[in-house]
């Protein structure tokens, strides 16, 4: 397909790729989608190029009026595929992907999901493409940590006298949120695979928290949390049924998700919320079905469409130290412009207020009956 460059408007570009696999390729090919495996995608995927999307239209600032576009391309590769070749074989589909954008004549990249978090977290790409980039995790933390606050109020926990878990908490999101929570929360868990990242990350944090700070590699202590935010880059489900207790609340920030589809089949007395998805200013089109509600985008996509909206055409999230000043400043910017956290979303569906009453409903039963069978 020949697309224009832009020429005249300020743009952007947001790279997407495959999540999962026969899902996600059907949404632009749905021959390929249906007729191949997903091991088949995997391997293919190798081998093919960049691919343009679509055209974004329509949005526009509440508070100058400014209107911009965009565009989706997508890098081919799965998360397994990252996962299984070599970092500088990613990186160059990554780049050329980037190319792609430059070509269209965007003001700034997004990197979406497992190409954010590939290698040094975006600096490779941006040193290499003459377009600014950002990977959104900025806006993602402030998100993440508002969908958490969110979800407590409606499920009737208090944040102050709470246990909060955060997995994944030595990742360059994760480590900010931990901070975000423990200045908030009673007693914070931090866990992830590395005892000694964990051990200094307790440590830093101990220093300016008023917390009781936990530390473990094990996901059995999620059973004393009421509530967990889980942002880890793994490519397969860590969080199972057995790990929650009745009435926590778990917000799954992570692409492949954390949290495994067996949570929602099989306990109903547990709130499951995506994290980070933003109502956009503006009669936006995305003119492509990414799984989200019409006007609504991911927070990774609205930091990178408030910065070019900003007329801000800097690097901005890359790298793995991500400072809480940069976390404000992105939210200050993305309120100033209209965008706004989206209601609860779970497993690509609206959670409905019924449904959370439910949830709140069948986790007093629960806890009822295990009370019941401790005493008997």
């Amino acid at each position: 397909m020949v697309v224009e460059p832009s020429r005249d408007m300020d743009s952007f570009a947001f790279i997407i790729h495959p999540i999962d696999p026969k899902r996600d390729v059907s949404r632009k090919f749905p021959f390929l989608g249906k007729a191949l495996s997903e091991r088949q995608i995997d391997f293919f995927s190798t081998f093919f190029p960049p691919v343009y999307i679509s055209e974004i239209e329509g949005i526009t600032s509440q508070a100058t009026g400014k209107t911009i576009k965009g565009w989706f391309i997508a890098c081919p590769y799965t998360p397994r595929r990252m996962m299984q070749l070599p970092e500088r074989t990613v990186y160059n589909k990554i780049i050329q992907t980037g190319r792609m954008a430059e070509k269209l004549g965007a003001n700034i990249l997004g990197l979406g999901a497992f190409t954010s978090v590939v290698g040094d977290a975006g600096v490779t790409i941006a040193n290499a493409l003459d377009v600014p980039v950002t990977t959104g995790d900025s806006f993602t933390i402030a998100m993440a940590v508002q969908a958490i606050r969110d979800a407590a109020k409606v499920m009737d926990i208090k944040m102050a006298d709470a246990t909060v878990a955060v997995v994944g908490a030595t990742g360059a999101i994760g480590r900010v949120c931990s901070a975000l929570l423990a200045g908030e929360a009673a007693r914070t868990l931090l866990v992830a695979r590395d005892e000694k990242k964990l051990e200094a990350l307790r440590d830093r944090l101990q220093i300016k928290t008023r917390s009781e700070l936990v530390i473990s590699t094990k996901m059995d202590v999620l059973k004393d949390a009421q509530l967990i935010l889980t942002v880890t880059s793994s490519i397969q489900d860590v969080i199972r049924p057995e790990h929650l207790q009745p009435g926590s609340v778990v917000c799954d920030v992570a692409r492949p998700r954390d949290v495994s589809a067996m949570v929602a089949a099989v306990r109903d007395d547990i709130l499951v919320i995506d994290g980070g998805m933003v109502d956009v200013p503006g009669p936006v089109d995305f003119h492509f079905n990414f799984g989200f509600p019409d006007g609504k985008a991911y927070a990774c996509m609205a930091e990178t469409i408030a910065l070019a909206l900003e007329g801000r055409f800097e690097d901005y999230t890359i790298g793995r130290e991500i400072t809480l000043e940069r976390v404000q400043e992105i939210t200050a910017i993305s309120e100033k412009h209209g965008f706004r956290m989206s209601g609860f979303r779970s497993f690509e569906r609206e959670v409905t207020e019924e449904q959370i009453e439910a949830v709140r409903h069948n986790a007093r039963n629960g806890k009822r009956r295990a009370y019941k069978a401790l005493h008997a």
